[in-house]
């Protein structure tokens, strides 16, 4: 794709009308909050999110589900940005935290996204590259700070989203983006976090979920409705976690905070030593939901970051 397309050449008779643009901010006051609860956007995130929550019910990690070529493309990507962290050691500094190699591994990003993201779509879909590239390179941290938080992870989360909007994932891909795509995902930035020590953004310490993460919670709390034995009480378990992290993504999520934190775990993970409390799986996930909108999607310090395009628009929902 030539950088100065006009929109005409981007629209293949295919897709008439469908023009890509390169997404940007539209939040940037507390008053235009209303206009993303309103908004398309919102609609098909929240969409997204809930699809797959229903889609991973009661299923574990190592279930059998298809694996398609995209999807396999996309572990590939996310295997590249993985090795990048392997080429890109942490710099000698007096600071503990935000180790400025980050930034080193960024720039690679930063300037191989469109690439990378170009060799995951259809060739007929590849005037989305410029557009669904900003969603890859917002969800891995702010180089700036040298930080991730659950703006980046919902960067993500739209990334994946945007490649079902254009027909390069489907909907029998349900449980391989979760199992796979988003879990490997997970490992990277993981990799990045403890790698470069990166600092948690806009973190509530110990009074948030956690420092980095929330959708794993939300699909992996999915994942044990209804389960025969494993109750929420038994996740602050070691024992249970380290014999089923393998399976369940909420207690891989579980296992990564006791390997990273010291001290009593109601002291340093007090939300979800009180989570432990709920009786039911189902009332836990529905929770976590209900929390995750009102902690992430309508804090105005997460939202005024995210940018909004064509495939992820501004524009209200129509009645």
């Amino acid at each position: 794709v030539t950088r100065g397309s006009t929109p005409e050449d981007e629209a293949p008779e295919g897709t008439a009308g469908s023009t890509f643009m390169v997404p940007k901010k539209e939040i940037s006051m507390v008053p235009d909050m209303g206009k993303w609860k309103r908004s398309q956007a919102y609609a098909d995130y929240m969409g997204f999110i809930l699809t797959l929550n229903e889609g991973v019910k009661g299923k574990k990690l190592t279930c059998e589900y298809k694996v398609s070529e995209t999807v396999e493309k996309l572990l590939d990507l996310l295997g590249t940005l993985d090795r990048w962290i392997n080429e890109t050691p942490p710099a000698d500094q007096p600071s503990r935290f935000g180790n400025k190699a980050y930034r080193t591994w960024y720039s690679k990003l930063d300037q191989e996204a469109e690439a990378l993201v170009l060799a995951v779509l259809p060739a007929d879909k590849c005037a989305a590259a410029p557009e669904i590239a900003v969603y890859l390179k917002e969800s891995v941290g702010n180089s700036t700070r040298i930080d991730y938080g659950t703006g980046h992870e919902a960067a993500f989360a739209v990334f994946l989203c945007c490649l079902c909007k254009v027909g390069a994932l489907r909907v029998d891909d349900q449980l391989a983006i979760v199992f796979k795509v988003f879990n490997r995902y997970l490992s990277v930035m993981r990799k990045l976090q403890r790698t470069y020590r990166m600092e948690p953004a806009g973190s509530q310490g110990v009074w948030g979920l956690d420092d980095f993460q929330f959708l794993p919670f939300i699909w992996g709390s999915s994942q044990f409705v209804d389960h025969p034995t494993l109750e929420p009480r038994h996740f602050i378990d070691e024992r249970v976690v380290n014999e089923h992290h393998q399976d369940y993504m909420f207690l891989d999520c579980i296992k990564f905070i006791n390997e990273m934190k010291t001290g009593p775990f109601a002291e340093h993970s007090n939300q979800l030593w009180n989570i432990s409390a709920v009786p039911s799986w189902s009332k836990v996930n529905q929770g976590l939901i209900r929390m995750y909108k009102a902690e992430c999607l309508e804090k105005f310090p997460v939202i005024q970051h995210f940018k909004f395009g064509s495939l992820l628009s501004i524009q209200p929902i129509k009645p």
